[in-house]
């Protein structure tokens, strides 16, 4: 039996292609190390981002290709993952520890921002990533009956100045709905709401998060002028429907956070498909396309396009968005695949993936 060769190891890795980045983890720069001990072979890979509900495919295809090379007895690949801090977060003690702060936003309301953020970050968290959502709706919060929080939950309290986030589902959250009723309207002036977000940014202890993902309120205004002031937002993601008012206003989105230069990771296409329960006839209701138009319009990657689906309303309305009540039907996939897109997309802003790769071989 022929010795295991370096060049053969490193050959058969380079046809592996790692789901999301369309690149070998050679050129990725994700291999860590590669022990050669006789027959026994081990590799290390780490990546930018969570991939634990993709982990034990990439593992049986790694295991397949390295496993026909000439020598090899036994193969052992083990996959995990660093999320990089992209902006650090300045004079802030609350969120000194959180790495990533993504805001998801768009140009009007009716669009399906929150529905998505929600489903976003449970699939986020869902591949081992540490993600708190913060619903920065003011007048119009949400997320406390997408998550199915009672009524009645109010935040806890770290000593005098901070409030602990309500966990829901492995999130962190915290909402302006924690702290009113739902006959409370919030008739304030923009600054007013400016400030009580601000409230909410600087005194909630999040702790630890790969993710702090921020539901925006619709519009270009005073919410999103002080979320880029007072935080250090690494990426911004625009939902749109397909439909031609929509998509102008999300231009205006994409127009703000360039103003204010937040990198815009990608757009969102929601509602962009209606499937037939009765009959499976598809019928695109809002139009066809606009999602691809204005990520070509912009240079930005399209994440990815979501149905027009009766069950992603009644699982939101229920209080278990779709990842939750149906991890494994198309829609849930598909909120996974645009979260893993998101993800690389910001790992990306950081130049992590074009580090050359540090391989330690041991010939023992």
């Amino acid at each position: 039996m022929s010795a295991v060769s370096q060049a053969h190891i490193e050959q058969a890795l380079l046809s592996y292609t790692i789901p999301h980045l369309d690149r070998s983890p050679l050129s990725a720069g994700a291999v860590e190390s590669i022990d050669v001990d006789g027959g026994m072979v081990t590799i290390a890979i780490k990546l930018p981002f969570a991939v634990a509900s993709l982990k034990a495919d990439m593992q049986k295809a790694i295991v397949g290709l390295i496993s026909e090379l000439p020598g090899v007895s036994n193969v052992s690949v083990e996959i995990g993952w660093d999320i990089p801090v992209i902006k650090q977060q300045q004079d802030m003690r609350n969120m000194e520890r959180v790495k990533n702060i993504i805001a998801v936003a768009s140009g009007k309301g009716g669009v399906g921002k929150s529905t998505t953020s929600v489903n976003l970050a449970l699939a986020l968290a869902r591949d081992g990533a540490k993600v708190g959502l913060l619903d920065a709706d003011i007048y119009g919060p949400s997320q406390q009956l997408m998550l199915g929080i009672e009524e009645d939950q109010r935040p806890e309290q770290e000593g005098q100045q901070y409030l602990l986030p309500v966990e829901a589902y492995g999130l962190k959250t915290m909402s302006m709905g924690y702290l009113v009723t739902d006959k409370t309207p919030m008739v304030w002036r923009g600054p007013m709401a400016g400030g009580a977000l601000n409230q909410l940014l600087a005194q909630t202890w999040w702790g630890e998060l790969d993710y702090l993902i921020i539901d925006m309120p619709p519009g270009t205004g005073d919410i999103q002028l002080t979320l880029s002031q007072k935080a250090a937002v690494a990426g911004a993601v625009i939902v749109t429907t397909p439909q031609d008012i929509a998509l102008l206003d999300a231009q205006k989105g994409i127009e703000m956070f360039n103003k204010v230069q937040v990198p815009i990771l990608g757009i969102v296409e929601n509602m962009a498909i209606h499937i037939c329960s009765k009959c499976g006839h598809q019928e695109h209701i809002f139009g066809e396309g606009g999602g691809d138009r204005i990520a070509a319009d912009y240079q930005v990657p399209l994440l990815g396009a979501l149905p027009l689906s009766m069950s992603i309303r009644q699982q939101t309305d229920s209080g278990k968005p779709t990842v939750v009540a149906a991890p494994d039907s198309d829609e849930a996939q598909l909120y996974g695949e645009i979260a893993r897109n998101m993800a690389v997309q910001l790992a990306n802003t950081a130049s992590q993936l074009s580090v050359a790769p540090t391989i330690v071989v041991k010939d023992d």
